[in-house]
């Protein structure tokens, strides 16, 4: 491959240079305004980040949020924003690389740390996006189910045909975004609107169950809450301290730092849109998943669900809404149920648009509409998660690579930002560089403790169980372990 070929992505570079020399022009007389219309310009033209909420707003993050919450009620709710904070300043890092560069990273970063580290960092992304697929399936059609459920018990033979018809429109409503993704300019933004109401719409859920419970909220509490101030006794427990580590640790995932820089490529972005890419990720990759993971964890403690510091290991979003039924009211756990399947349906597309970057990376192929096309259906498999769980060695073998990965991945990331012959004078100086740095490092700790942790609770302890037990316990529960974000 040469110099050129590895450079950009075609979707708008190629496709629709005048459109994007417009956008470049437009940032440049942006840069003047005032702060109320540079914010509202910003916003106006973000887009890769909201590919990243998509992923991280899944069955991981339901599950993690829907524990937190109704195990300690306010008392966690610094967790998930700090997680999330040090997993943008990681992507921040990555984007001054790239888009410094304009490099395709799998070759770039493959010359420079080595293609084992880059066919593994890749592998790890496809396993994830396509293991975790089937969860986001479960998940879904799990809370079509249980709204149906409202009108009376449903047979086997009912619930299966939900379940069925539930994966079927997914499916068809995800392969018609991501495939105009992936078809031009307009496509992507297209797809962009499609992430930005399905965002709209799980925010929006989550608010109504706490704006219903609005007069029970202890406002103080929850301002401590979000300081971490009455955590202290929390995390002397050694079980709860994994918990939050792991949550720390996890918000980011492996398939998530391999989709971020060719988005930012696909969308044409260069040493222009630099600053265009730090408002998009706080605007769009932070504020989103702030907001609905703390909505979530609020909404367990007004609603009812949490009752005293407890953890609870075993709970589950849907039984979580089924007890919200008591005080919210049936017209809540609708909305409750509404807000994991948009959840669902923004992971499911995220994980086709990633796989549609991976493949042609992996095996050289040239970008084209349906060579991204045909690689995004790969994680379409996970359909099959609305009526059967993974076989044992499946999660075991995604938690295994993509956990080890994701510190690996951070280092390298870490490493480019600061490697003046790569990206020249892009690594920055003085004291914003030497801060920067630092809460890189500090995501770099956190991340491969939360890494540590997963692997022991995904690979390891099931490992040991299996081999202890004259047969295989099983399967991949509807929605992971609290401290895995399945991404």
């Amino acid at each position: 491959m040469s110099a050129e070929e590895s450079k950009g992505l075609p979707m708008t570079a190629k496709w629709d240079p005048e459109k994007l020399q417009k956008e470049i022009e437009g940032l440049e007389a942006l840069e003047k305004m005032p702060l109320g219309p540079k914010v509202a310009g910003y916003l106006k033209r973000s887009g890769p980040g909201l590919l990243q909420s998509a992923m991280t707003l899944g069955a991981g993050s339901a599950a993690a949020s829907v524990v937190a919450g109704a195990s300690f009620g306010y008392k966690l709710l610094w967790v998930q924003p700090l997680a999330m904070f040090l997993g943008v300043c990681m992507m921040a890092a990555l984007s001054n690389v790239v888009l410094t560069t304009q490099e395709r990273p799998y070759a770039a970063f493959g010359k420079r740390v080595g293609w084992v580290l880059v066919f593994l960092w890749a592998l790890g992304t496809l396993s994830a996006s396509v293991i975790w697929h089937f969860p986001q399936y479960g998940l879904a059609a799990g809370a079509v189910c249980d709204m149906a459920s409202m009108s009376g018990d449903l047979t086997d033979g009912v619930r299966r045909c939900i379940c069925c018809c539930t994966g079927v429109v997914l499916l068809l409503v995800n392969i018609i975004t991501v495939w105009s993704y992936g078809g031009s300019r307009a496509g992507i933004k297209i797809y962009e609107w499609f992430l930005r109401m399905i965002i709209a719409m799980v925010i929006l859920a989550f608010a109504v169950v706490v704006i219903c419970n609005f007069r029970n909220i202890d406002w103080g509490a929850m301002g401590r809450g979000f300081l971490g101030l009455d955590s202290g006794e929390i995390l002397k427990d050694p079980k709860n301290l994994v918990l939050v580590l792991g949550m720390l640790g996890a918000a980011v995932g492996i398939n998530m730092t391999f989709l971020y820089p060719y988005s930012l490529l696909a969308k044409g972005w260069g040493p222009h849109h630099r600053t265009l890419a730090k408002w998009d990720l706080g605007m769009s990759m932070f504020v989103p998943f702030a907001l609905v993971t703390s909505l979530i964890m609020v909404g367990m403690t007004v609603g009812g669900v949490y009752t005293t510091d407890m953890l609870r290991e075993g709970l589950k979003p849907l039984e979580a809404s089924k007890v919200l039924v008591d005080l919210v009211g049936p017209a809540g756990r609708v909305i409750f149920d509404l807000g994991l399947v948009g959840m669902a349906c923004g992971a499911i597309s995220a994980h086709m648009v990633v796989c549609g970057f991976t493949l042609p990376e992996m095996f050289g192929l040239k970008y084209t509409k349906w060579t991204f096309r045909l690689c995004a259906l790969l994680p379409s498999i996970g359909i099959f998660g609305v009526v059967t769980q993974l076989p044992f060695w499946f999660p075991v073998f995604a938690s295994a690579i993509c956990f080890t990965m994701l510190p690996i991945a951070y280092l390298i990331f870490f490493l480019m930002n600061n490697s003046k012959s790569y990206i020249g004078d892009a690594t920055g100086h003085g004291v914003r560089r030497w801060i920067f740095n630092a809460i890189l490092l500090v995501a770099l700790v956190v991340a491969t403790i939360g890494s540590a942790i997963t692997i022991n609770n995904r690979v390891v302890q099931p490992l040991r169980k299996l081999f202890r037990s004259p047969a295989p316990t099983a399967a991949a529960p509807e929605a992971p372990a609290p401290v895995v974000e399945n991404k």
